[in-house]
């Protein structure tokens, strides 16, 4: 490889966002390692964009370093963290189930800092950067989704604290919060809209979408 290929390491890249970063990184020239839970959905991106797919739970500090140490194996070098893995609960402050509400505070929160942490040597070194995928709901909240505005507001305060810490050692630091997408975990929140609004899925897209500047979802491709 090129020693200015620059690599990039994508969290939760097998669907959606994730594996649209992917594949724009790739077309882009990048080298991109993909990680996710689901074995067949980050080995199909990662076949695709001639990447390598990684099994890794961001929740869990261990698999974390493991996605960096494999991708300094096969590659040398990290230019780029996407933290975009991400996993939602439902349920009002009052109703959602505390168990639920713990493992999404560690994935959306707690995944992000490890990952971080994980890669930071090897950000410091390439001089890279960390793109912090947040969410609309870090910035408006809606009925039912209590457990992931919290994580992704609380989200927005972790991404400026690492900018300020790491900034001073060359690592630039950045979120983005992206409204509504066409993705899987998109479709299972229509249907949980749609039970708070006592509605049904179509009917809850169709009011959804009326909020929207173009009254549609983006296209994560």
């Amino acid at each position: 490889m090129d020693e200015e290929t620059r690599v990039a390491l994508i969290t939760g890249g097998g669907t959606g966002i994730g594996a649209a970063t992917a594949r724009r990184l790739a077309a882009d020239g990048y080298r991109v390692v993909v990680t996710g839970r689901r074995v067949e959905p980050i080995e199909a991106v990662a076949s695709a964009i001639g990447g390598h797919a990684v099994v890794s739970d961001t929740s869990r500090e261990i698999d974390c370093r493991k996605a960096v140490e494999t991708t300094l194996e096969q590659f040398g070098r990290l230019d780029v963290l996407v933290a975009n893995a991400g996993v939602e609960a439902f349920g009002s402050a009052a109703e959602v189930d505390l168990t639920e509400w713990r493992h999404v505070m560690e994935v959306n929160v707690g995944g992000v800092l490890l990952a971080v942490r994980a890669s930071v040597e090897a950000l410091k070194e390439s001089r890279g950067a960390v793109v912090v995928v947040a969410s609309v709901a870090a910035l408006a909240a809606g009925p039912s989704f209590s457990a992931y505005v919290t994580s992704k507001t609380a989200l927005l305060g972790l991404v400026r604290s690492l900018a300020v810490d790491l900034g001073p050692s060359g690592v630039r630091v950045n979120a983005i919060c992206p409204g509504w997408v066409a993705t899987e975990m998109s479709d299972r929140e229509v249907v949980e809209l749609g039970r708070a609004l006592e509605c049904s899925d179509e009917s809850a897209r169709e009011r959804l979408v009326q909020h929207l500047p173009l009254n549609r979802m983006a296209d994560p491709a």
